[in-house]
């Protein structure tokens, strides 16, 4: 089964092709990161415009790029849920409007729901990532690329899905279950990678940046509290505070002070242990969450890890470190685990296999917040 996937939820415009769930026929995403790092975060017009502009170039690249017609396409997946709301907009009429016209079965996927299957996706396929002005000049071609493959995880599970906008634990019992565990009270962690990057003078989007800043620092240099939750919840609007509070006091300046001044003052070396200092607090956080989450349920064969900071390679290392020898650890491949179609197409396929039905491309709906339960 060939099913086309489209996600524009947030500010990538992406589509794919994707077999049987697994196999990649193509991925292209269409990013709008350069646009909004002059910005320091996104802004919903401007990505919803972005989205109209790129969309038909993007599917059909991706129709292109994959060698197939209209015809060779068993259904259509799109995120309809959660997102901003002119972002889902434009890719939900999108599927809605070929699906009508091609007389396509339609499938509505949850955007959390398809980060975790970005763990079932076998790499072995072309992908294309383009900035939105260079969209007319990617080259038509693609080239192929092998990485080792491991065997799909195994239930009972456990997957963190952990992102800009979510950081939560969920318990499946098998395709299409999900069952939240544990979730942040406030900021999710992507979130405050974004936030620390900003009070420390780095650029957005803050995972790649401060991640790419702590290889030069000294991450024992600064002692970060771990905010007490309860149970498996989060909660990181503590731990942005605590960093802004350290850098305060390194700086020897009041709390009064802006925190936006502050990466003015600082040292390239003071800069690079904040940055090792929180991205190793961050991830000892989330490590120790899953920890007490296979207290709770030793049942579990597998944990899955999705969303875009699981792309974070000290997070991989330290997770493979803790739970590979009881536990098969899972995270997609780091191009895999930010948004695009090819995750999107493959949670559908699951979602048919578990017995979901078409949703009917008339009364699609779409939903800004909702619940993965739901």
């Amino acid at each position: 089964m060939k099913i086309l996937g489209i996600e524009t939820s947030c500010d990538e415009t992406a589509a794919a092709v994707v077999e049987d769930g697994s196999k990649i026929l193509s991925n292209v995403v269409v990013s709008q990161i350069d646009i909004f790092a002059e910005y320091g975060g996104v802004i919903p017009e401007v990505a919803a415009r972005s989205h109209l502009e790129a969309m038909m170039p993007v599917v059909n690249k991706a129709l292109k790029n994959a060698f197939c017609s209209w015809d060779e396409i068993d259904a259509i997946a799109v995120t309809h849920a959660p997102g901003l709301l002119g972002s889902l907009l434009i890719g939900t009429l999108t599927a809605r409007t070929m699906a009508i016209l091609h007389e396509k079965p339609l499938y509505a996927t949850h955007h959390l729901k398809s980060h975790v299957y970005a763990n079932w996706l076998n790499v072995d396929e072309s992908e294309e990532l383009v900035s939105e002005r260079a969209l007319e000049a990617a080259r038509p071609s693609f080239t192929l690329s092998k990485t080792n493959s491991s065997d799909s995880p195994q239930f009972p599970l456990l997957a963190m899905v952990i992102s800009g906008g979510h950081t939560q634990i969920l318990y499946m019992r098998g395709h299409d279950q999900f069952e939240i565990i544990g979730t942040t009270h406030d900021d999710a962690v992507g979130e405050c990678f974004d936030k620390v990057a900003k009070i420390l003078g780095l650029t957005y989007p803050g995972g790649p940046s401060i991640a790419k800043e702590a290889l030069r620092g000294n991450e024992n240099k600064y002692k970060l509290p771990h905010p007490h939750v309860d149970g498996l919840d989060f909660s990181f609007s503590g731990l942005k505070t605590a960093v802004l509070r350290a850098v305060q006091k390194e700086l020897g300046l009041p709390i009064s002070h802006p925190s936006h001044d502050l990466k003015n003052h600082l040292t390239d070396e003071m800069r690079a242990d904040f940055a090792a200092s929180f991205q190793k607090t961050a991830i000892d956080i989330l490590n120790e969450k899953i920890k007490l989450a296979i207290q709770e349920h030793p049942e579990i064969k597998s944990i899955v890890f999705a969303g875009g900071v699981s792309a974070n390679q000290k997070l991989r290392e330290e997770a493979e470190r803790i739970f590979s020898k009881d536990y098969a650890v899972f995270f997609p491949e780091p191009k895999y685990s930010g948004d695009n179609g090819a995750m999107v197409a493959a949670a559908a396929f699951y979602e048919i296999q578990a017995g979901v039905k078409p949703t009917d491309p008339y009364k699609l709906n779409i939903y800004p917040r909702i619940s993965i339960e739901s």
